[in-house]
Formats: C-alpha cells, structure tokens, sequence
C-alpha cells in the first residue's frame, strides 16, 4: 500500500511540475512572439484547463482515464476562448473585461464532478455530485496551502543561508523554469496526499461548519426583508453596489442551504433550528434575486448596457433561477430537500450553458453593449455630450466598429456636438479637451458654490486640479440639470474648527447616480486634500442624491452642526470612533 501511495506521489508531482514546465515555456513563446498571440492563447487555455481537470480528478479516477476526459474539455475551452478573442483586436484587450476570465474559471470547474461521475456511469447522481465537487474544492485548497508552505520555508532557508554568503536558493528561483517546475510539483504532491487522506481531510468539517452560519444569515435576511417593508425601497440603493450585495447575499443564501442539506437525507442535518433555516432561507431567496435584478435592471433602463451590466444581468438570472426553484421545491412540501438537491443540478448545467453562450456570438456582451448606446444616441435619450465613447473605444471590435460609424457621421451638417465629443479622445493628456485655464474658467462657471461669495477658496481648489480632474468634474458638472439642479455643488465652511480657516466640501453625481465626495483644505498656505466620511448609514442615489443637491444649493450658507466624537490622543497616537 504504502508503494503504491508512494508511486502516486511521484506520479502526480512529476505531472505537476511538467505542467509548470510546460507554462513556463508557453509564457517565453508568447513573450519572445514566436507565434501569434491566439494560438499562443489557444494553447495556454489548454494547458492551463487540462492541467487543472487531470489534477483535479485524479484520485477518485485513474491518471490516465482522467487525461482522457480532461483533453477535450481542454480543447473545447480553449476554442471557446480562442473564439472569444475575435471580438478584440488584441488577446490582452479581451482580458481587460471580466467575462472571459469568469466564464473560462465555470468552464474549467463546474464540469469536473460531473466527469467524474459520468466516468463511474452516474453523472446524475446528486450524492456522488455533491461529494466530487467539495472534494475537488478541498483538495485544491489544500494543496495550494502545501504550496505556500512551501515557498514560506524556502524563503526562510534562503534567509537563513544568505547569512552566511549563500545564495543558491534564491540563485534558483529566480529562474522562471525552476519556480513553475516546483509549483506544479508542489501542487501535484499536495492533491495527492490530501488525496490519500481523504477519510481525515474531509469537506464535511467545512460543510458542517457553514451550517452553522445559517441561522445568522437569516435572520440578517429577515431584518433586511422587514425594514424595507417598513421603510420602503427608496434607502434601497446605498453606497454599496445594490445588485452586487443583493446577488452575493443570494448566492451565500444557496450555498448554505445546500451545506444544510447535504448529499441525502440520511446525511443532512439533524438540527431542527438548522433544517427549519434552511427551509425559510430556501423559500425566501427570490426576494433578495428579485430586488438584485430589479436593481440591474435600473442601471440599465438610466445608463444603458454596458458588458459589466450584462454580466451582472446573467449572475441576476441564476439567481432568479434558484431562488425560483428552491421556492417551488418548498411550496409542494414533502420532499422538499430532495428537489432542491435536483434543482442544484439543474442549475449547475444552467450555468455552465451560461458560461458557454458568453463566449460565443450567442450572447456577445460587447456588441450588445455597443447598440444599447447607439440606440439611446439614436433615440434622443442620451445626447452627444453623454456618449460613452470610452466604453465603445474599450468594447474590442464592435465598439471599434461604432466609434468608425460614429466619425462618418460626424461628418454630416447638425453634427458638430458629436464631432466635439469624438474629437476629445485620443488626445494626449494634458491636452485633452482644452486648457487647464480653460477648462478651471469653465467649471469655476458650472460648480454651483455654496456661500457665492467664496470664490477665492473655489480657486485654489480648482488650480490644485489636474486637466484631467477638471475634465472629469466639468463633465459630471455638465452632464444634465433635472428640474433646475445641478448634479455637482462645492461648499466651504469651518468643517474642521481646530484648523484656521475654512474647508471645502464638494459633491458630485457620477453617470451611474451615486454620489462622489471631495474635500479639501488649506495647510501652510497649500491646498491639501482632507479624507471625508459618511457618519449615516449610507449615501444617496439617484432621484434622492438630486433632492439632497437641491438641498444644498438653495442653501446660501451650508448649515454644520456639531459631532459629539472623542479621540484617544497619545504622543503618537490619535484613535477615534467613528458611528
């Protein structure tokens, strides 16, 4: 036995580190262009997928079983990839956007427990499903902590015989050969005896570990679900992404029921406190997927779709897909458990279809984001000045594509605003729309000061801005009063008493509704900027950031009131509270 063990550590480090060889020599090929960079791309892809799907299978499948299956994943994910990259002109142009990561990420993992148990002739069954794929999670946690280990004690060793002239650990491992040889050694070594002992490093020390993070989940839901009940959805949105948290909170929500329930029912739970959580939590995801897509859908019916929007849409969908199931599995009653185990399959091949689809004309982000902004430029919703040129310039080939349209026609009579805002671009920097004089003249005109007669303080400000930095302000400051307000104000007070003089307080409405905070102050006769926090719960957005910007502005001198804060104030120490 203990030969055998032996002989699959061997095995497993030596394709370990040939895979970290073989990284190693793909990274010179396309650094030195010895091919072009999407074969180069194609064939990292499938090194990288094939690597990772035989290292992550081996153990509960023989070494050469799993290469068998792991190939063509291999294969078809890197064509996936290499057909995405068509849509830039360059292949470091589509790493730029999180979608092809991302999807490539599902692509690699999300199949393995189903090879798996397709190879032992169950690729359905929930129980081997769910046991391959924390195992898989396990093991490679595992063993990438082995290989940290690792690299701790080498550096140590290193330390300690570079105190005596010694340096040939660090002589080798600055060789990139040497170092992506001992990773992938390292990483194969560690999967194969976490492998071995697999009866100890068990993913159900994990899983009954999150079962307990379920109660507290919950009743933060609840409390969450019952104030906004009581308070309305108009403190919804936050200076935190609403979607991002409402999605996060949806897919922490699934995960933990699905820890709860575990492989069957012979397995899941026994805590009544537990099991009735994990019921309650099941049948009230919806509601979190729900208020996150609506939230989507927000950002996109104001600004447009962007290939970020576009992908928060589909995490959005999955949500609505569990948080659907695991409804209707709790409302027919008995057996509830087992239908949302079924459910996960279902959503599990749901998301790898999703992932797939991303990569593929199907649903190509970047070309659907380029004609929503032409359409709104199209329909009047948005006018020239609004254009977001920079994402078009960012979308690969179909932004590529309008930006050409776009110049033709500008060439047309009534077009001149658009000319304008083309012509912006590409220009370097410091000369980017017009004059730093220019532009501070400019923006000295569209900043709504609060006192009016505070002009000085306003100009120092504005002269200790970069072209770029009033570009930016100018541009928020412009982008469109609603009901007479303007969506930036600056105002100067005595924030900070203990300083001479007063400080300035500026607000400005980003193009996505939140609000943005710059403050500033005078210290030996220079303009520095001063950190500024929000002591309430959170910042308005939206309609009820313009109301607050109203608010201000009719104020001809900004109103302050105290706040009751103690510091502890050492020599060298200056610690305070904040609510």
């Amino acid at each position: 036995m203990m030969e055998r063990a032996t002989r699959q550590r061997m095995t497993m480090a030596t394709v370990g580190g040939l895979a970290g060889l073989s990284f190693y020599a793909l990274s010179e090929v396309l650094e030195r262009h010895w091919l072009p960079e999407r074969p180069a791309l194609v064939l990292i892809a499938f090194a990288v997928v094939f690597t990772f799907a035989v290292l992550g299978m081996a153990g509960p499948v023989r070494l050469g079983r799993a290469s068998l299956v792991a190939a063509p994943l291999a294969v078809a994910v890197a064509l996936l990839l290499g057909w995405a990259s068509q849509r830039y002109d360059s292949v470091s142009s589509m790493f730029d956007q999180p979608i092809p990561v991302l999807s490539a990420l599902v692509l690699i993992f999300v199949p393995l427990p189903f090879l798996v148990a397709a190879l032992l002739g169950r690729w359905r069954d929930y129980p081997l499903l769910f046991a391959e794929a924390w195992t898989i999670v396990i093991r490679y946690a595992s063993a990438w902590l082995f290989v940290g280990l690792v690299y701790l004690l080498l550096f140590l060793s290193d330390l300690l015989l570079s105190m005596v002239g010694v340096t040939a650990i660090a002589t080798l491992m600055d060789l990139g050969a040497v170092s992506s040889a001992l990773t992938g050694a390292m990483l194969g070594l560690g999967i194969a005896v976490v492998d071995e002992l697999s009866d100890a490093v068990s993913p159900y020390l994990v899983l009954r570990l999150l079962r307990l993070l379920l109660p507290p989940v919950l009743l933060v839901l609840l409390v969450f679900l019952v104030a906004l009940a009581i308070g309305g959805v108009d403190r919804l949105f936050g200076a935190l992404s609403a979607a991002v948290t409402l999605l996060g909170i949806t897919a922490i929500g699934a995960t933990l029921v699905t820890s709860a329930l575990d492989k069957s029912d012979a397995t899941a739970t026994r805590s009544i406190l537990i099991l009735t959580s994990a019921r309650i939590m099941a049948g009230l995801l919806i509601l979190p997927a729900a208020l996150g897509t609506w939230a989507v859908w927000l950002r996109a019916v104001q600004y447009g779709w962007t290939p970020d929007r576009i992908f928060a849409a589909c995490v959005a969908g999955l949500g609505l897909g569990y948080g659907g199931l695991y409804l209707l599995a709790v409302l027919r009653g008995q057996g509830w458990a087992g239908r949302i185990r079924q459910a996960n399959v279902t959503m599990a091949l749901v998301l790898l279809a999703l992932a797939v689809a991303l990569l593929t004309p199907i649903l190509n982000a970047e070309a659907l984001a380029t004609q929503s902004q032409i359409a709104r430029l199209d329909s009047g919703r948005i006018t020239a000045d609004q254009l977001d040129v920079q994402g078009l310039a960012e979308w690969g080939r179909p932004g590529a594509a309008a930006l050409a349209e776009l110049e033709r026609r500008a060439q047309e009579p009534g077009q001149e605003a658009l000319a304008a805002r083309l012509a912006a671009r590409g220009r370097p920097a410091e000369t980017e729309a017009r004059a730093a004089s220019d532009l501070r003249q400019d923006l000295a005109v569209a900043l709504p000061l609060r006192p009016v007669e505070a002009t000085d303080l306003r100009d120092a400000v504005l002269a200790s801005l970069t072209a770029l930095e009033l570009e930016d302000w100018l541009r928020l400051c412009r982008a469109g009063a609603t009901g007479g307000v303007q969506p930036c104000v600056m105002m100067t007070a005595d924030f900070i008493p203990q300083f001479p003089g007063p400080e300035v307080l500026v607000l400005l409405r980003e193009s996505d509704g939140w609000l943005r905070m710059e403050a500033f102050g005078m210290a030996d006769g220079q303009i520095q900027r001063r950190q500024v926090v929000n002591l309430g719960a959170t910042l308005p957005q939206g309609d009820t950031a313009l109301s607050l910007l109203h608010q201000l502005q009719s104020q001809a001198v900004p109103q302050l009131a105290p706040v009751p804060l103690n510091a502890l104030q050492m020599p060298d120490l200056n610690l305070m509270m904040v609510p």
